[in-house]
């Protein structure tokens, strides 16, 4: 299975179900339901903000100190950033990220998750609430978000041109 379709299949649940627990056990207890969607906010804001930024601040400083190496002159040429960038070649070392398909995985992402916001403030605007209510109305909310769930896992499938492939 491609990289891209296990991390937002297998890895995002993995990551996510002790949160999703937290925050349902959270909502059931919290008469707002706010404890709920503030975890869910606060636990993806970490895994973005910590995950992504201090891994890649670390490489940053790791590259600043230790200066352009041949082992860092040799990996750029293997990615072909060396080649491609060459005003990359006048820094002594650097923290280079080669783009892939993430961008417009991201657009689609932000698009899905405006649409989830809007669903959240039309229910609190005609429902009364984000979460719950009635059973079949708020089995209904679930299932659209499941939905929008697997429209961002297919789109990440078809951006990557399938599911098996070799890289």
């Amino acid at each position: 299975i491609k990289a891209p379709v296990v991390a937002v299949t297998l890895v995002a649940l993995g990551t996510s179900l002790p949160d999703t627990f937290a925050s349902m056990i959270s909502a059931s207890q919290d008469p707002t339901a706010d404890n709920s969607i503030g975890n869910v906010t606060g636990s993806n804001s970490v895994n973005v903000f910590l995950g992504l930024g201090l891994p890649w601040m670390i490489g940053a400083i790791y590259w600043k100190i230790n200066g352009a190496t041949p082992e860092w002159v040799t990996r750029g040429k293997e990615i072909g950033w060396w080649d491609a960038q060459s005003h990359l070649q006048e820094y002594d070392g650097a923290f280079v990220v080669v783009g892939g398909s993430l961008g417009p995985s991201v657009g689609v992402f932000c698009g899905l998750a405006t649409t989830c916001i809007i669903s959240l403030v039309l229910r609190r605007k005609f429902l009364g609430g984000e979460l719950g209510g009635e059973r079949l109305k708020a089995r209904l909310s679930a299932a659209f978000l499941l939905c929008l769930w697997i429209i961002y896992i297919g789109f990440v499938i078809y951006n990557e041109k399938g599911i098996i492939g070799f890289e």
